[in-house]
């Protein structure tokens, strides 16, 4: 009895210690401009991060987030950008989602935009952009005639080419990408890009496959949101209902082998999300209109650390930097103590 007792108070301590020196997160709030809605987000490195959003508007920071300097895209005032991918402080590419589609593009911390791309076509609606470098990207669209709309940049042709209408993948009816945070399209490996898609039907598609998601779907406002990529075979899943915030209801599913089984979480994020982020080793950040949540154990649990809405979280590139950015202007950063 002495030996139980001794072993579980030893267990009871350590527990207690470990409790007390866990690491704790909570996202401190940068900055608010009321009258801007921010999906797109693009952290360079700890100290370079871009914003660009409705409006026309675009912003970027050189210090870590300490101060920011906005702009309007002259021309573009009605514009929404809702996804940006930046290369260094200098160097931009957003992405305007329609009437008319357009990719622009900068080399001189936004003082002057270019048009890398253009389509006037009626029904076209950019969707998400990713990119392997500067010179090598993708971006999806709504479907146009029951295809995904991909145009993909290529070093050898320096431009934005359409794919041919045979290659792109089918996509059902009532079936689409969400325009939420840029991240619903994910860089795999040095060739290849993984998507998801929502709406009345949503499923994972990869090269020529297309893989029923166990994610709520059969309306508009249903399906996955977004998808973060550890390996090439492991993938964390987001989504949900974006007009009912609040629920979990179907809003998450993770895989190791590539689609073939899903895992679901004992404790799923706190309602809709609209972006996943993978952080390193078994950590995840998810955010949506209710809330930021974290996962420390590849989704098996997920904890919820800030009531604040935003659209978008996303890793520095090169550092451990998170940060996140949504509506009311608002951007924050991940603090862990």
């Amino acid at each position: 009895m002495r030996s139980f007792r001794f072993h579980f108070l030893s267990l009871f301590f350590f527990l207690s210690y470990l409790q007390a020196n866990a690491q704790t997160s909570h996202i401190q709030l940068l900055n608010t401009e009321t009258k801007v809605s921010y999906r797109g987000l693009s952290v360079v490195n700890d100290e370079v991060i871009w914003v660009s959003g409705s409006n026309g508007n675009v912003g970027i920071s050189t210090d870590g987030g300490i101060t920011w300097k906005y702009s309007q895209v002259k021309g573009y005032e009605k514009t929404d950008f809702r996804d940006i991918e930046a290369f260094n402080d200098s160097t931009a590419i957003i992405m305007g989602i329609d009437c008319p589609a357009k990719i622009l593009k900068t080399t001189d911390r936004g003082k002057n935009w270019s048009v890398m791309f253009e389509d006037t076509t009626k029904g076209m609606f950019l969707d998400a952009m990713e990119f392997w470098n500067e010179q090598n990207g993708v971006v999806v669209g709504d479907p146009m005639l029951g295809k995904a709309f991909v145009a993909k940049l290529s070093s050898s042709n320096k431009k934005w080419a359409p794919n041919d209408f045979d290659r792109s993948p089918s996509l059902d009816s009532g079936e689409a990408f969400f325009a939420s945070s840029g991240t619903n399209i994910r860089m795999l490996n040095k060739h290849d890009m993984v998507a998801v898609s929502g709406g009345v039907c949503s499923n994972l598609l990869i090269k020529n496959q297309k893989i029923k998601l166990p994610i709520l779907q059969g309306k508009e406002s249903t399906g996955a949101n977004s998808i973060a990529v550890k390996d090439s075979l492991t993938f964390m899943i987001v989504g949900g209902d974006f007009m009912n915030k609040d629920s979990a209801k179907g809003n998450f599913c993770f895989t190791k082998d590539k689609g073939k089984t899903w895992f679901f979480s004992m404790q799923p994020p706190s309602g809709y999300r609209s972006c996943v982020e993978y952080l390193g080793q078994s950590t995840w950040i998810t955010c949506g209109l209710n809330g930021v949540d974290i996962t420390t154990n590849d989704g098996k649990q997920f904890n919820r650390i800030s009531e604040v809405g935003f659209h978008v979280c996303r890793k520095a590139k090169q550092g451990k930097s998170v940060f996140l950015a949504g509506g009311g202007g608002r951007i924050g950063k991940l603090i862990e103590e």
